[in-house]
């Protein structure tokens, strides 16, 4: 399997757990109500995960209209500002994840509590369609900048990468819910967060690529080295590194100082949001 496809696994992977996550508090908190709200929240229940899946094609497909209306050096601007995007926003999903994932729980049951009370439980509806809306579009924007990143289209293998990465999230999400040691939520969110950390690496590094292409920013100096003697990102395992990583075996001086400041960047961002979560534990 590509670097392009393991890495739509993971994101899909990571994204529909989430998803599910949000779905079962919901459903569960449902359940401890009164027969009557029970039925009624979870019709709006249904109602609001349905809508936010449509709302999240939509984002989907306007993304793709928008890439297919473009043309020439346009295209390529959308696809390189389209990938450093979902690079940001995977790193904003981790940060915020580290500083709010604690309380998450006790956040979507107190909401849930208000919304099921007023407009007749429509809160509850808009609630659970932004969650799922929330979600969905974040893959969008994920996969669309995997696949630009990789000059790849949305064809029959990413498909089956998406497929098997949705298939992955159930079979981990029914791990998790039996609390096994092996697998604890909070393994899980530590082994997704380091991955996804990497996948955020390895797609700035791809969008800086575009954009020295696109002559936007320079590469400031020859390459500084060769390691392609010991692993070539151009092929075989160097290649699937480097779509992983963002490895690269011949970097200018303009790569290098991206890569580094990302890390520090990810190192500081990291340090707030544990100190954030510390801050609001009981």
């Amino acid at each position: 399997m590509s670097g392009t496809l393991l890495q739509i696994v993971l994101v899909v992977w990571r994204e529909s757990v989430e998803a599910l996550l949000v779905v079962a508090v919901l459903a569960g908190w449902l359940a401890r109500q009164a027969p009557a709200d029970r039925r009624r929240g979870r019709l709006f229940l249904g109602a609001g995960i349905v809508a936010g899946l449509l709302f999240s094609l939509a984002i989907a497909g306007v993304i793709l209209f928008v890439s297919e209306w473009l043309d020439g050096d346009r295209q390529d601007y959308f696809q390189a500002a389209m990938v450093l995007t979902a690079a940001a926003l995977v790193l904003q999903m981790v940060v915020w994840m580290r500083g709010h994932g604690r309380g998450m729980r006790g956040a979507l049951e107190s909401g849930a509590e208000r919304a099921l009370a007023t407009a007749n439980g429509l809160g509850l509806f808009v609630l659970v369609a932004l969650a799922i809306a929330r979600e969905g579009s974040e893959t969008a924007i994920f996969l669309y900048g995997i696949l630009a990143a990789a000059g790849g289209s949305l064809d029959l293998p990413a498909l089956a990468a998406a497929l098997a990465g949705l298939a992955a999230a159930l079979a981990c999400y029914a791990a998790l819910r039996l609390g096994t040691r092996a697998l604890s939520w909070k393994a899980f969110f530590r082994l997704s967060e380091a991955l996804l950390l990497v996948l955020a690496g390895s797609l700035v590094m791809a969008g800086l690529d575009r954009l020295i292409a696109l002559d936007l920013l320079p590469p400031l100096t020859p390459p500084l080295w060769n390691t392609a003697w010991l692993l070539d990102d151009g092929r075989g395992l160097g290649g699937l590194v480097a779509a992983l990583t963002g490895y690269r075996a011949r970097p200018e001086l303009m790569p290098v100082l991206v890569f580094a400041g990302y890390w520090i960047a990810v190192a500081l961002l990291l340090r707030r949001g544990t100190a954030r979560q510390a801050a609001v534990a009981p």
